[in-house]
């Protein structure tokens, strides 16, 4: 799989956004890490959602939201022909999501016609739509469009197991890859004032979250678990998203908007993770957020639902603090249990630290991901 002399490999990226959350954030990682032995175009399902093309480091060859086939649309033949031809050129398409899946399906359908290069797909969770329940018409969709893909990559043992029984997919061609990050960077300790127009003052303890402001989310049921905590501390909410005004109205009705604070998107977060006391999740649905990984190198305890892979996670001193549902009593309870005892929350921290250390560090996500996509084009990346 050698490269010709001065040739780099052209690899489409089709995402179902492309704003900063944890699978785009992935993607931004490993295309740093490939550096100049390839060039990219990403495409967005959502045009106006690129942000996390703001960490691509500069140099990258990286052709951004070009013109090219909407990802969103009813599936008809006409609409999936122009997807293939619009695939044609590259040597690699990796696919990310269901806001892809049409361009899935349209590589399966016609990849022999047009002589399409190889198709990689990447699936890391639900919306709100299917947190609870997954909806027949796309899992039977999810089987039919994967059926000439060259792999499925997962990154918990929960979709890998959806992958394999709901969507019937071959063991051969589910990869599944847990997320990895730079724990060195994490463990860091940040100036005070790391959070632009926030600072953190002596004897404040802050219960921190990184996350989409979506639904699935539910961040208005960590606000109501945090409203439960003396005084002290403080709830930092770093993300964007339309939930925003949702969230905020829960402190205001609860009286603790001064102690609830929204400080955007954070850029570096190695930064800045280790200023927070206790990391906490209150979503409906997750599958491996990155997030946590994050706060674990951070040398954190974390409280969060017991979904998708968080318990496997975390180390085993920090599972029996999960909140056995996601409701708000069993989070309230964990919340008000770590964040009462300052020796606890130091115990855990250590043993999160050391379990990301030896378990979640990026060496090895990168090397995994660079064999599977140089396997598939059958060259060096």
């Amino acid at each position: 799989m050698s490269a010709g002399p001065g040739s780099k490999p052209h690899i489409l990226h089709l995402q179902s956004s492309f704003a900063p959350g944890g699978k785009e954030l992935r993607s931004v990682q490993l295309i740093n890490a490939f550096g100049n032995a390839a060039r990219h175009t990403i495409v967005s399902a959502e045009p106006d959602q690129l942000g996390a093309a703001e960490r691509i480091r500069k140099g990258i060859a990286v052709d951004l939201q070009p013109a090219f086939p909407s990802l969103k649309g009813l599936p008809t033949p006409g609409r999936l022909q122009r997807l293939a031809k619009a695939m044609k050129g590259y040597e690699l398409v990796l696919t990310y999501n269901w806001g892809a899946m049409d361009a899935v399906m349209a590589h399966t359908l016609f990849s022999e016609v047009h002589a399409l290069p190889p198709l990689i797909h990447h699936e890391d969770g639900f919306d709100e739509s299917e947190a609870e329940r997954r909806k027949l018409r796309r899992t039977w969709y999810r089987r039919i469009a994967l059926g000439k893909a060259s792999g499925l990559v997962v990154p918990s043992d929960k979709l890998e197991e959806i992958a394999l029984v709901d969507w019937q997919q071959p063991l051969g061609r589910v990869k599944r890859i847990p997320n990895g990050i730079d724990t060195r960077a994490f463990a860091k300790k940040p100036r005070p004032d790391a959070i632009p127009r926030l600072l953190k003052r002596p004897g404040e303890r802050w219960v921190g979250t990184m996350a989409g402001l979506r639904p699935v989310k539910n961040l208005p049921r960590l606000v109501r678990a945090f409203a439960k905590l003396s005084d002290e501390w403080h709830l930092v909410i770093a993300g964007e998203g339309p939930e925003r005004e949702r969230i905020s109205a829960e402190a205001d009705k609860l009286g603790i908007n001064h102690r609830v604070h929204f400080p955007g998107i954070l850029p570096e977060p190695a930064r800045v993770v280790g200023l927070f006391d206790l990391f906490a999740l209150s979503s409906d649905s997750e599958q491996f957020p990155l997030s946590v990984v994050e706060a674990m190198a951070a040398g954190l305890p974390v409280v969060a639902p017991r979904v998708g892979d968080i318990a496997d996670m975390v180390a085993e001193e920090n599972r029996p603090y999960l909140a056995a549902r996601p409701n708000d009593e069993d989070l309230a309870g964990a919340l008000a249990e770590v964040a009462g005892d300052a020796a606890l929350r130091e115990a855990l921290g250590v043993a999160n630290r050391e379990k990301a250390r030896k378990s979640f560090d990026e060496k090895g996500m990168i090397a995994t991901y660079r064999r599977l996509y140089s396997s598939a084009m059958k060259r060096d990346l």
